[in-house]
């Protein structure tokens, strides 16, 4: 066992949420193959259970399930509190979906058709990110970033952020007095394979830069290489 409690990668124990039989069972057993755990149900409100009977260190979620669907099941496991690694795999791939995917609470986002091997890539680096979590609150001054929550805050004023300029936030939060290139924060942001041009890095940035001035943070562009979140003075 790592200080985590989990184990090591290969041995977490994996449950698909998928209602495709063919798929549930092609995905448990590749997963089998790269030797994880893996076991698979076809509706959210069995998976609930599952996941109520404790056990399981990862989720692969369909969204397209019949009853509840897996927006709602993921809604409702954050909303108690459950921080297992969420991978969303479905159907929908309108940017909107994806967006409400990430803001209720997931971790990745698979669009079908998809190829194992990337599938099982996030899998791997969803184990890893795991077993080094980040902080569940980060503080930079009066800025405040609560993840469980999904909230921000600077001096108690609540920051309502979409969905990019919290990923872009949250990046320059972590490496804060670093630089950070544009390429870093694309990278950050755009998880699902999508690409994000300089100039919407650039958007975003400014964007952020105009909400967290008046609490005395800057973001300093440093031409050619990337930007530097900076804290404030002490005193």
């Amino acid at each position: 066992m790592d200080s985590t409690g989990r184990g090591n990668i290969r041995s977490m124990h994996i449950l698909v949420i998928e209602d495709d039989p063919l798929l549930a069972e092609g995905l448990v057993q590749a997963l089998t193959r790269a030797g994880y755990c893996a076991d698979a149900v076809d509706t959210a409100e069995e998976g609930k259970e599952r996941l109520l009977g404790g056990g399981v260190d990862m989720l692969l979620l369909d969204i397209g399930l019949p009853g509840m669907d897996g927006f709602e099941l993921l809604r409702r496991l954050r909303a108690r509190g459950e921080q297992l690694p969420v991978l969303v795999i479905t159907a929908r791939d309108a940017l909107n979906e994806r967006v409400h995917g990430l803001d209720l609470g997931a971790d990745d986002y698979l669009t079908k058709p998809f190829a194992i091997e990337e599938l099982l890539a996030r899998v791997k680096a969803l184990g890893r990110r795991a077993q080094n979590p980040l902080p569940m609150r980060r503080e930079l001054g009066p800025l405040v970033l609560d993840d469980l929550a999904h909230r921000a805050s600077l001096a108690d004023v609540p920051l309502d952020l979409p969905a990019r300029e919290w990923a872009v936030l949250g990046v320059l939060v972590d490496h804060c007095e670093r630089v950070v290139s544009k390429e870093q924060i694309s990278a950050a942001v755009c998880s699902q394979g999508e690409e994000l041009s300089p100039n919407a890095v650039e958007v975003y940035v400014s964007r952020l830069r105009a909400r967290l001035e008046p609490g005395g943070l800057r973001i300093r562009a440093v031409r050619g290489v990337g930007y530097m979140l900076q804290a404030p003075p002490r005193g």
